[in-house]
């Protein structure tokens, strides 16, 4: 009977204990990115199809992956993350062509902005992106708008211009 009962305590203790843990990634700094989730087809601003995109939590909610693919084939994913030690959001980006893109940020004025610097063949190039949700109509879009410097910030160039919209099985 006493090893019955020290069996319930053990058991009780370690159940009120595990209730006091926090749930991993379940802080609301890890949702500021969720209005990305979804499965897109993505339009240049010429309304044409570029390619599309599939962004969906792993891991317990603690990340996001991204699988893109464009409309020649061109094919990449990322992984985002919330990173509570710096107080930011990291992406790291890997692509069929071997490029590496790591970028950090967070949310500004309803935007998730992210850089970072890469090396091209004439130096440093820095990188920013800008995921903006935009509503028409009863249905949410993102743009993601890419630019780069090859002149310390001074000026800036599109890479990427790309509107977002949920697929049309998600929109029923």
């Amino acid at each position: 009977m006493k090893k019955l009962l020290f069996v319930l305590l053990v058991a009780i203790a370690c159940q009120a204990n595990s209730a006091q843990q926090p749930v991993p990634c379940s802080a609301e700094e890890y949702r500021q990115f969720d209005f990305w989730l979804g499965e897109w087809e993505v339009f240049n601003p010429q309304g044409q199809k570029v390619g599309e995109n599939k962004i969906e939590k792993i891991l317990n909610g603690c990340s996001l992956k991204e699988s893109w693919e464009s409309t020649t084939g061109y094919r990449g994913h990322s992984f985002n993350i919330y990173d509570q030690t710096s107080g930011q959001w990291h992406q790291t980006w890997v692509d069929i062509g071997g490029t590496l893109l790591q970028l950090d940020g967070g949310l500004t004025d309803g935007a998730m902005v992210m850089s970072g610097v890469t090396q091209g063949q004439n130096g440093e190039v820095m990188n920013r992106i800008s995921w903006t949700p935009t509503k028409e109509g009863a249905q949410i879009h993102v743009r993601q708008h890419w630019e780069t410097s090859t002149d310390s910030g001074k000026t800036w160039q599109t890479a990427f211009d790309g509107l977002y919209k949920k697929k049309a099985l998600e929109e029923e």
